[in-house]
């Protein structure tokens, strides 16, 4: 890698092509951007002083002894600017009529064409532009004749200095080697702005120029066919820390998939580094070239995969009914309690497990483990290892089969929840509120006598978490004068006991007010008999005439008791 300042010879240096990412999104500067670049060309024909227009990332590509151009660059970053750097100095060249300004952009050595290649969806706009000998009306279809448009109407070129353009017009330049990680120095470059995302560089790592058929089949028609297809795989959710979309979310899944295949013969030290989010273009690339990965083969696993997961898995499943079985179930403890950790593993058992009846089993299974563990505060920090490495690595497609590796394993890392854990755990376990809410939420679909009820159980999404005796119990709660009793009662108060679901938050004169106002409300504010009457977990307790640790404990036995049916092993 070589960074340093680069003029704008430097970088059309007409002996060398430069390539956006054929597949690469489409220019999208508008009127803005436009602006404020004309702005600062009139500023530096002004000042005639150097001036920074950003930074371009170039990455050398591999060229043979037959091209005539041997020096051949993708644009890695830069795409937006250089796009209107061109268009500007053409529609001046226009104005002007001035070949030389007309001729920076272009390769003598090489029948005169244009240096910068565009990408698929701007091509045609962009060199029918740059060929263009006179002024002409162009008909406004996109974003790169708006620009040509936009720079015929505003550019006085009076106020334009050429000679003080190309002697003071400046760029960060970072040229990359072919073995150099382009998505890594991209992201550190723009680490407060839009990243380049994993799918848009593996996009054009698998197809090319020549690919247009391959690339319909394997990924326009999976990713792109229209805009509800797009803005599904664009659907954004954070995964640990950070916001992650679900096209990157399926390329991690699928990689951690692949190389559990014992045919392949992954290396421990390589199933870990492929393990790691942040620099998952590199190992798709490493995987691929080391282990003699056929690309056409792995696009059609890719495909297939893509399938499974657009038909399976949706965050949308926090907003609707949840039924008492099935996957939906297990959508709602991947994106309603983020347990993104188990989608390579449900991916795989969706492909592998034919049987509708013991895959439920086995999302009941599933259910049943990580519910316990939550309750009782396990540690989540291996079930990336157990769900991905462990699970598909052995082939784990039944339930019995979940049951006895776990029950067989002599760690007590990934250890399933006695009873009598479960038991404690509802009494004593102090959860995050998500936790806590999702806990209740899945009790309550199971339980729920719908025929009972003539309104339907909501999305998890819908329903807040209350602390049934406050926090601030203080204020109106105050009988009890102990300093024992005072950390019992503020310790209790925490428990899953003392929480419930209500559909709506209550009023804050309702939330800390003594139990007769909460549970009644007031002339002007409802409470918990409105918002909590029709759930299954928490309508009897309404009867109560008093709420204190007594009440709390009787309900954690409640709790815990629906528990131990509902989550069996």
């Amino acid at each position: 890698m070589e960074a340093g300042k680069r003029s704008l010879n430097d970088i059309f240096n007409r002996n060398k092509i430069l390539e956006i990412p054929f597949f690469q999104r489409a220019y999208v500067w508008d009127e803005p951007q436009w602006q404020r670049f004309l702005a600062d060309m009139e500023y530096l024909s002004l000042t005639n002083k150097p001036y920074f227009l950003g930074s371009i990332i170039l990455k050398q590509q591999l060229t043979n002894s037959q091209q005539s151009i041997g020096d051949k660059r993708t644009i890695i970053d830069g795409q937006q600017r250089l796009t209107t750097l061109a268009i500007f100095f053409k529609v001046l060249s226009l104005k002007l009529k001035n070949q030389y300004i007309n001729d920076i952009f272009r390769l003598p050595l090489n029948n005169n064409e244009i240096a910068l290649m565009h990408n698929r969806n701007d091509i045609d706009a962009f060199t029918r532009i740059l060929n263009l000998s006179e002024m002409d009306h162009l008909e406004e279809l996109d974003n790169i004749t708006r620009s040509y448009k936009y720079f015929v109407d505003n550019i006085d070129e009076n106020k334009i200095n050429v000679q003080n353009i190309l002697t003071n017009l400046m760029f960060v330049g970072i040229d990359l080697n072919t073995n150099d990680d382009e998505q890594q120095i991209f992201d550190t470059i723009n680490s407060l702005g839009v990243k380049l995302t994993t799918a848009e560089l593996l996009k054009n790592y698998f197809f090319d120029r020549n690919d247009i058929d391959k690339y319909i089949v394997y990924w326009q028609n999976v990713f792109e066919k229209d805009i509800e297809i797009r803005d599904y795989w664009e659907t954004e959710i954070f995964a640990g820390r950070l916001p992650r979309t679900f096209i990157d979310i399926l390329f991690y899944s699928f990689l951690q998939i692949k190389i559990q295949e014992p045919g392949l013969q992954v290396r421990a030290e390589d199933k870990n580094s492929y393990g790691k989010v942040d620099s998952l273009f590199e190992s798709y690339k490493n995987f691929i070239e080391k282990y003699k990965i056929d690309k056409n083969a792995l696009l059609c696993e890719i495909k297939e995969y893509a399938n499974i997961f657009s038909n399976n898995l949706n965050n949308n499943a926090i907003d609707c009914e949840l039924g008492s079985h099935g996957i939906d179930r297990i959508n709602v403890i991947i994106f309603g309690l983020e347990t993104t950790t188990l989608i390579p593993y449900i991916l795989y058992l969706l492909k592998n497990q034919p049987d509708k009846n013991e895959k439920n089993k086995i999302y009941d299974t599933l259910e049943s483990y990580i519910i316990r563990r939550m309750v009782v505060h396990a540690n989540t920090k291996n079930y990336n290892q157990l769900f991905t490495e462990r699970f598909i690595n052995n082939k784990i497609l039944t339930a019995q089969e979940i049951v006895t590796y776990i029950n067989d394993r002599s760690d007590k890392v990934n250890y399933f929840p006695t009873d009598q854990e479960l038991v404690d755990g509802f009494k004593t376990s102090k959860l995050i509120n998500k936790q806590a809410l999702g806990i209740l939420y899945m009790i309550e679909t199971k339980i729920r006598n719908r025929s009972m009820y003539t309104t339907s159980i909501m999305g998890i999404d819908r329903y807040s978490l209350e602390h049934i005796m406050p926090k601030k119990w203080k204020n109106n709660w105050n009988d009890i004068s102990s300093e024992i009793d005072v950390i019992e009662r503020d310790r209790k108060l925490l428990t899953l006991g003392n929480l419930t679901m209500i559909t709506s938050s209550l009023n804050s004169s309702i939330r800390d007010a003594s139990w007769e106002v909460k549970k009644n409300g007031n002339e002007i504010h409802e409470g918990l008999k409105h918002f909590a009457s029709g759930l299954e977990t928490f309508s009897e307790y309404l009867k109560e005439p008093k709420w204190d640790e007594t009440t709390i404990e009787r309900r954690a036995e409640f709790l815990s008791q629906k528990a131990l049916q509902i989550w069996q092993w």
